[in-house]
């Protein structure tokens, strides 16, 4: 791939250094700068695409209109039109930073943008055929305004319609309130109680002689405080029943104002809350179906739900915010692609990576950020080159994994504040744009930290997080800050959630954070992660467990740890055994992780460095007595122990078989059986001077036929 780097300074009114910027960028065929770009530029564009071959431009400018033109020349030498690829220099650092950082800021975007163009994953799609059923609950404007273009129903849900301020010639009249809602986009069943049947005439005898403003007209129905009464007999064909009724409305998609939901986040085809005209639009943008990208890529043989019969890890479950992911069955997890809504959330939390987000991977977050933090060789010559401390105009590089939706947009606004307000401008973060916060979990910090960040920021949105609620971040936060303390790093991870309205508080809280971090004692540059703890693995590289142990062991390369074991780790646990252990095989085959085993000797043996804290064993232990606990510990690691993996964390001893001297089963376990059937075949073997419970399956057998197969 060949590619070209274009830097614009937006007709002198980014105080960049041009040249500086160019000598920053790396691995690029030709890098060019313009005071002009998207206007006198262009000609010089369209010469340096034809001399160099280039198929992939980086160019940096947030303007909409000169992207427009900047692709158009793109295109007209024969790109393809996604091939270009846009940088914010402007609202996003020359506007918010001094000279000098903006520059480096830049050149570190730019290069940071060049490596993840070779992680962008292949288009995929994922498709759902619905129809144009809607149901709209007690909202009569709504109902309206879709009848043009769905074949729309409005529930009552216990209002009067008979003189409604809208047009419902077009809209299907439902009598009853909404008990129930379940389903997805395409398969909503609604469940409705009333109490006035389907033969209902509309005769009106119901409203003339029941309980004043206890009856509506429009669809007739009863109230379901109505009092009982002789009026109650005035229907003419027996359409009422004050017990209730019961029936089901079927749609593919839903708009009820007046209900909560219950996906955190929202769900597709499923509307709550206020209706305005975005919500008319998403529903009509639905009808008859949805292609959409395919978000996730899933490799269940790695779940550590497993097949087991057990609950399990339920991370992702708990996590998803959309009722994208269900377990259907206690040992089964199941992901529905077209519900998904790309924010992460589930991916984060799982700790084998069964689940990970397509764009960006995870890899691709972990080289931009790798790119971002690496100052450059010192033999570089270049604007980049063996700058740090003092030397850097960065001097504390703070990697923030931006949220591409509110917080974005407010660092946009805070950009053009500065244009005429110097009090916005604030320390130059090192941006890593991710879907939602909700993408990011322990591994994503802890990398950062471990490819040289002396603080990670996670930006989201201001008040609540469009799926996830207010301060979705906070317990992480406060997990990993007890982990890099532990580690002996202090506290260096935040959350902050920009105002739009409020620039000088976001400006104040990154500003303070950043002041009060030390130097970290890890180089930037010199990590570069593979995402796993060792090659024969099955888990997919960059899963959440291996890749936070991976960065754990960087940083224990230049750092001393304030304990042994270290907190706030969710990924990791270690194993107590109480001698309440038989040695029955339950724990080691339900770990999907293959990190307890039995051996030919009986004792029980544990891999902290592949267990990840799913608690399957715990749960399905019979006797009761495997307890876990939470943390990484150091000393169970093999580096710590001269290699070894294995921790015997139970010793057992195994009975032989008295007549062919086999081990056959645990002490524990036959005296276990013995104890439970023992008064049951009492006596089977008068002859043998041992136990039945002596000889192995084999030999009990042949036992038995000598004795005349009692």
């Amino acid at each position: 791939m060949n590619v070209g780097a274009f830097v614009c300074s937006c007709a002198d009114t980014c105080d960049i250094d041009l040249e500086g910027v160019r000598d920053g960028v790396r691995d690029v065929e030709v890098v060019a700068s313009s005071s002009h770009l998207c206007d006198d530029g262009l000609p010089a564009m369209a010469h340096l695409i034809e001399e160099y071959d280039l198929d992939q431009l980086l160019v940096t400018t947030p303007e909409g209109r000169c992207q427009d033109a900047i692709r158009e020349t793109a295109v007209d030498g024969g790109l393809h039109p996604e091939a270009t690829a846009f940088v914010d220099h402007r609202e996003g650092a020359a506007w918010v930073h001094d000279r000098a950082a903006a520059t480096e800021k830049t050149a570190r975007l730019l290069n940071a943008r060049r490596e993840s163009l070779d992680h962008e994953p292949i288009s995929r799609t994922v498709s759902r055929d619905a129809g144009d059923a809607v149901v709209v609950v007690g909202d009569a404007e709504t109902a309206a305004a879709l009848a043009d273009t769905a074949d729309v129903t409005l529930v009552a849900n216990g209002a009067d319609f008979d003189d409604a301020d809208a047009d419902l010639g077009d809209v299907t009249l439902a009598r009853g309130r909404v008990a129930d809602v379940v389903g997805e986009y395409g398969d909503f069943e609604l469940e409705l109680s009333a109490r006035v049947t389907e033969d209902c005439i509309s005769c009106m005898d119901c409203v003339h002689e029941g309980p004043d403003g206890m009856v509506t007209r429009s669809p007739v129905d009863i109230d379901p405080d109505a009092p009982d009464g002789e009026w109650a007999d005035c229907c003419p064909v027996d359409a009422i029943d004050l017990d209730g009724v019961t029936r089901t409305v079927e749609a593919d998609q839903v708009v009820f104002p007046g209900a909560t939901g219950t996906a955190r986040g929202g769900q597709i085809g499923l509307y709550t809350g206020p209706v305005d005209g975005a919500t008319i639009a998403a529903v009509e943008d639905l009808l008859g179906g949805i292609t959409k990208p395919q978000h996730l890529d899933l490799d269940m043989d790695v779940c550590a739900a497993g097949e087991s019969s057990q609950q399990g890890c339920t991370a992702c479950v708990d996590a998803c915010p959309h009722d994208a992911v269900d377990r259907p069955y206690v040992d089964e997890v199941e992901f529905d692609s077209v519900a998904c809504q790309d924010c992460g959330a589930c991916t984060s939390s799982c700790p084998t990576g069964a689940v990970g987000l397509r764009d960006p991977s995870n890899e691709r977050i972990a080289r931009e950020v790798e790119t971002l933090l690496d100052p450059g060789a010192d033999d570089d010559g270049g604007l980049l080159g063996g700058l740090r401390g003092d030397a850097a105009a960065i001097e504390t590089p703070v990697v923030a994994f931006v949220c591409s939706e509110r917080a974005a947009d407010a660092l946009r606004r805070y950009g053009r504040r500065a244009r005429e307000d110097d009090g916005v401008r604030y320390p130059p973060i090192l941006p890593v744009t991710v879907n939602c916060t909700d993408t990011v979990g322990e591994a994503h910090v802890m990398h950062a930290l471990a490819a040289g960040a002396d603080g990670v920021a996670i930006v989201g949105c201001g008040g609540d997080c469009l799926h996830s609620g207010p301060d979705p971040k906070a317990e992480l936060v406060r997990r990993l800050d007890r982990a890099t303390g532990d580690l002996g790093l202090g506290e260096r991870v935040t959350f902050l959630a920009p105002d739009p309205a409020e620039p000088r508080a976001f400006v104040r809280d990154l500003s303070q954070f950043v002041a009060e971090l030390d130097p970290t004692p890890v180089p930037a540059g010199d990590h570069e992660a593979t995402g796993t703890v060792r090659a024969e693995k099955p888990n997919p590289p960059f899963n959440s467990h291996d890749w936070t142990l991976e960065s754990v062991r960087v940083l224990l390369e230049h750092v001393e740890p304030n304990r042994e074991v270290i907190r706030g780790l969710k990924d990791f646990g270690w194993m107590e055994v109480s001698d309440a252990c038989n040695l029955t095989p339950t724990c080691s085959t339900l770990c999907p992780t293959d990190a307890i085993r039995r051996t030919d000797d009986a004792d029980l043996q544990f891999n902290h460095e592949d267990c990840v804290n799913c608690g399957l064993c715990e749960e399905g232990c019979p006797e009761t007595a495997i307890t876990m606990h939470d943390g990484l510990d150091l000393t169970k690691l093999p580096e710590n122990r001269e290699g070894e993996r294995w921790e015997t964390v139970y010793e057992g001893e195994m009975r032989t078989c008295v007549r062919c001297g086999d081990a056959f089963a645990s002490e524990g376990t036959a005296e276990h059986v013995a104890g439970e059937v023992g008064e049951l075949v009492e006596g089977v073997a008068p002859k043998s001077e041992h136990s039945v419970f002596d000889y192995c399956g084999q030999c009990r057998a042949a036992l038995l036929f000598e004795e005349g197969g009692r």
